[in-house]
């Protein structure tokens, strides 16, 4: 592996991380400026801001998942965390603003996409079409051999 593909997903992590950061604070800061949204884009983040739990939740959960991103600590967990948001504001931009400004939510989304393949490994367990439940302390006397398995 090269010097610089040995550092592009901590090059990717870090920018990530940064973006939802300053995008997540933003929701609660309001330091960006806005432009006026089209109508239908406008009706739907009012019904977020409407609901008094949707929109501190999301941003929340960017601020919260942007620190992990930054700190490297718990890196599948947070992209696990941020997916969901992402795939709703790729579609928030491809729907309901001009097609202008879908650029920065596709960045976003293929920084995502490369952080979950290079950590693959960490969604192993999560992929598994069958899997059965831990129990504690194993009694069939076999670790790892759950009770209702022997």
């Amino acid at each position: 592996m090269t010097n610089l593909s040995s550092k592009l997903p901590t090059i990717a992590r870090i920018v990530l991380g940064l973006a939802f950061f300053v995008f997540g604070l933003n929701g609660f800061l309001n330091f960006l400026p806005q432009p006026a949204p089209p109508p239908a884009a406008a009706s739907f983040a009012g019904a977020l801001f409407a609901t008094g739990y949707m929109f501190p939740l999301i941003k929340g959960t960017e601020v919260l998942s942007s620190l992990l991103l930054l700190s490297n600590r718990y890196v599948p967990l947070a992209l696990a965390f941020l997916a969901p948001v992402l795939v709703n504001i790729v579609a928030f931009h491809a729907f309901l603003e001009p097609p202008s400004t879908l650029v920065l939510p596709l960045v976003l989304l293929a920084l995502e996409l490369y952080l979950a393949r290079s950590y693959r490994d960490a969604y192993s367990s999560m992929l598994q079409a069958k899997t059965v439940p831990h129990t504690a302390p194993p009694a069939s006397g076999r670790p790892g051999v759950p009770v209702h398995a022997t």
